[in-house]
């Protein structure tokens, strides 16, 4: 552990973070009914499980015997076995539809999840429950919150190369593939060569793709900092093509931490704080100066900060002689945060009352299904409670709107007009 963060390896490990250990034996709640549709909505923050299958028959033949592959071990536990490594916790944190005080790091075995984690066919029928018309879908504990553990540290480049391309390959034929229109697709990343990286953005926007997971803090995870500009020809792609750059809290394979021996709910609170710190380092590295159109979105990061922010970034823009780092640009920093950088709301209400003041036509929602933390199969009647009394505008960008833009992804306009018509 580094001063000041954890790293997720360690995290489990804490004491109390959450409710209890994995139980001996799994209690599925009673499937629930279908929740009344308030509003047309889209999840813009989602994850899935990778299932057992994913690597068959799209590796290059001879990589076939070395891609990740589901494994059992002497007591019953599944591990993804890749490159020499295993790999547990298979389910990160894939509690959904299980009491409280189950919920845990694990499962750690398929049948321990609700199928709706890693199969696409029971998703969908989990986002109908929810009312959910369509949803971005990060990775899960295997690769990484930004495809990291597919190639950091991995022994042979071309295979994790071909483990990268396998990935993305079934996310947009299976996942985002077999119920057009209900899965905006998310590409995980190559990290290891800039030039490399931008030509596979290009490639996956050419055939569908609408985003890309990215670690929110790289030089954590060592790679290379956003000051160098040693990611440009990634970003240049990325806004040549309208890639969207999400960047997921703890895509670093990190949480931040106060003192050692502060109880685990410290992390729990302070678990959106990299979303800040991100947005900070990537508006000063001076990204979205140099690509103007590109377009950042902070997942699971919250609002409630955001106001505050900004109110920081006028205040230290009137020292600017002092630092001397925004000379010559002609937009403000808070312009700049305001005009490239999209934010997430999970369970904000007071921020939402906020909306103007960050912007309201760069704020959007999220479910977190399958999470500890997610509000399946309740979004609706949440938000209801939060937004339920602003103008219809207000809900129609909030709720469905500002996603559809910032992706690409067309809503119907019968779903548009009437939420049960999905």
């Amino acid at each position: 552990m580094s001063t000041g963060s954890i790293d997720f390896d360690d995290l489990e490990k804490r004491p109390g973070f959450f409710v209890t250990s994995k139980p001996e034996q799994v209690t599925f709640l009673p499937d629930p009914e279908r929740r009344p549709r308030r509003f047309t909505l889209i999840s813009v923050d989602d994850h899935l499980v990778e299932p057992p299958h994913l690597f068959e028959g799209r590796m290059p033949a001879r990589y076939a015997d070395l891609a990740p592959k589901v494994q059992l071990d002497d007591e019953g536990m599944e591990y993804w076995l890749y490159d020499g490594q295993r790999h547990y916790k298979v389910g990160l944190n894939a509690v959904v539809g299980r009491p409280m005080e189950e919920r845990s790091f694990e499962p750690s075995r398929f049948d321990e999840m609700r199928r709706g984690a890693w199969d696409i066919d029971a998703r969908v029928h989990d986002m109908d429950l929810n009312g959910v018309y369509a949803s971005l879908n990060f990775p899960s504990s295997l690769p990484g919150f930004a495809g990291q553990r597919y190639q950091l540290g991995v022994s042979d480049p071309d295979l994790a190369l071909a483990v990268v391309r396998a990935s993305n390959d079934w996310h947009l034929e299976e996942w985002a593939g077999t119920h057009p229109g209900r899965i905006i697709p998310c590409q995980v990343p190559w990290l290891l060569d800039a030039e490399l990286a931008a030509e596979e953005v290009r490639r996956n926007a050419a055939r569908g793709f609408r985003a890309v997971t990215f670690p929110e803090l790289p030089e954590r995870l060592g790679l290379p900092s956003l000051h160098t500009g040693w990611w440009d020809p990634f970003m240049a792609a990325c806004e040549e093509t309208g890639t969207v750059i999400c960047l997921h809290v703890g895509s670093s394979s990190s949480a931040p931490t106060t003192s050692s021996d502060a109880p685990a709910d410290t992390i729990g609170v302070l678990f959106f704080g990299w979303a800040m710190f991100a947005a900070v380092d990537w508006l000063y590295s001076k990204i979205p100066v140099r690509f103007p159109n590109i377009k950042i979105c902070l997942s699971e990061g919250g609002l409630g900060w955001v106001a505050g922010l900004l109110d920081r970034l006028d205040h230290v823009a009137r020292y600017q002689s002092v630092y001397g780092t925004w000379e010559g640009i002609e937009l403000t920093p808070r312009e700049v945060m305001q005009r490239n950088f999209w934010f997430c709301a999970i369970d904000d209400p007071s921020a939402l009352e906020q909306r103007h003041l960050i912007g309201i036509d760069h704020v959007l929602l999220e479910t977190d299904y399958p999470h500890q933390d997610g509000t399946w199969p309740d979004t609706h009647e949440l938000l209801h409670q939060q937004i339920g009394h602003f103008p219809a505008e207000d809900v129609r960008k909030l709720t469905w709107e500002n996603a559809s833009k910032l992706f690409d992804h067309p809503v119907p306009e019968a779903a548009r007009t009437d939420p049960d018509q999905f």
